[in-house]
């Protein structure tokens, strides 16, 4: 039957996010808008980011933190250009952004001792193959399968090498082990529901050492240059960006902060966020022709929520049929105005994907699932 429950807001797509809730333009009224980001006042907002940022999250006071262009992508091919080809690289990889700084690491960056540690969408890479004494890249949840490394026991407290994590869509729902993260990025519109462009960069005191003790064989764009003359150019970690930014996309983020520490901080968030995915494991759990694409509970992401059609009539079609079928589910409830951007990731495994970070609601999740079951039968019965 078709449900009378709507959720209140129909944003579950997986980036940009959802806005905080009770998010107005009026957000954005104190922006400094027309100033120079080198302004005495463009600066302080930027600043401001970093310092609230930092105790959010809990990063700790010897570690730099630095607001950079071109979003996730931007800071993590950052930390690859500037830090990699000191020593060997372990790369893990299991959904399409794993996959991409594989791609970096061998076809662009051409690196000669580069082991590559692979898993299917759904699966996690064997983490008891991974030497710490080299250089290790991977992604703390896979956006695009729903699958999160469980914690950081994985990695060695006195390893050589450095950790390169993109945590792009679990920072602020997730703990994050700073002692084991040597370079941590991630982006404004993920899980704080910001605006597109900016990336964050955020590095431990070894990762510093790195950049000041390495030279890269490779020539370095202007925008990616964290040193000069051998050292850390410290202003990009006091809210001197490299480039000019978006003082609207600024402020808006200093929203999305202020709003994460009325809450009460970063359990609360990771307390959205987790009951999110609780809604929708009950849905689940009965509902037949569903589960997750994620094979193991403990690496089941609770922002990228990820799901796969299991019904037998569905999986005896094609890979085209299926991927059809799922893109009828998620049309039939954009044009009830139910969610907008519940496609599985094009790459992926056919399926829906949705967003559990923590400016969604959890109880609008709870009230999408009656509708995706309607969905599903109406779109079964086109078959």
């Amino acid at each position: 039957m078709r449900p009378h429950k709507h959720p209140s807001r129909p944003n579950f797509g997986s980036g940009p996010c959802a806005k905080r809730p009770g998010w107005t333009p009026d957000a954005l009224s104190n922006a400094a808008i027309g100033r120079s980001h080198r302004s005495k006042i463009g600066k302080a907002k930027l600043g401001e980011i970093i310092d609230r940022t930092r105790e959010i999250l809990g990063v700790p006071d010897d570690y730099r933190i630095g607001i950079v262009p071109a979003s996730d992508t931007g800071a993590y091919e950052m930390a690859m250009w500037t830090m990699l080809g000191a020593r060997g690289v372990d790369a893990l990889a299991w959904e399409s952004f794993g996959k991409g700084w594989v791609t970096d690491a061998v076809k662009q960056l051409k690196l000669e001792d580069i082991r590559v540690i692979e898993a299917d969408y759904g699966a996690l890479p064997d983490l008891a193959q991974v030497d710490c004494d080299r250089d290790v890249l991977f992604t703390w949840n896979g956006t695009t399968s729903g699958v999160k490394v469980p914690n950081g026991d994985w990695i060695d407290a006195d390893r050589e090498g450095l950790t390169f994590c993109d945590a792009t869509s679990a920072a602020f729902a997730m703990e994050l082990p700073w002692d084991k993260l040597d370079v941590t990025t991630y982006s404004w519109q993920k899980v704080m529901g910001g605006e597109a462009q900016h990336g964050m960069l955020i590095l431990s005191p070894r990762a510093v050492e790195r950049l000041e003790s390495h030279t890269p064989p490779w020539p370095l764009p202007k925008i990616f240059r964290l040193t000069k003359g051998g050292k850390l150019i410290e202003g990009v970690f006091r809210g001197e960006t490299i480039n000019t930014p978006s003082m609207l996309a600024v402020e808006d983020q200093l929203d999305a902060l202020k709003w994460a520490e009325h809450l009460g901080g970063l359990d609360a968030l990771i307390a959205r966020s987790e009951a999110s995915l609780k809604a929708v494991t009950y849905w689940a759990a009965e509902t037949p022709w569903v589960d997750f694409l994620a094979t193991d509970p403990e690496t089941r992401s609770c922002t990228s929520i990820c799901l796969t059609i299991i019904d037998p009539a569905v999986t005896a079609l094609d890979a085209a049929g299926q991927s059809a079928f799922a893109k009828k589910i998620a049309t039939l409830l954009e044009d009830e105005g139910i969610a907008v951007d519940i496609g599985g990731y094009r790459d992926a495994p056919p399926g829906l994907r949705l967003w559990g970070g923590a400016t969604v609601e959890p109880e609008d999740m709870a009230d999408l699932m009656p509708w995706l079951d309607w969905a599903f039968d109406q779109a079964k019965a086109e078959l």
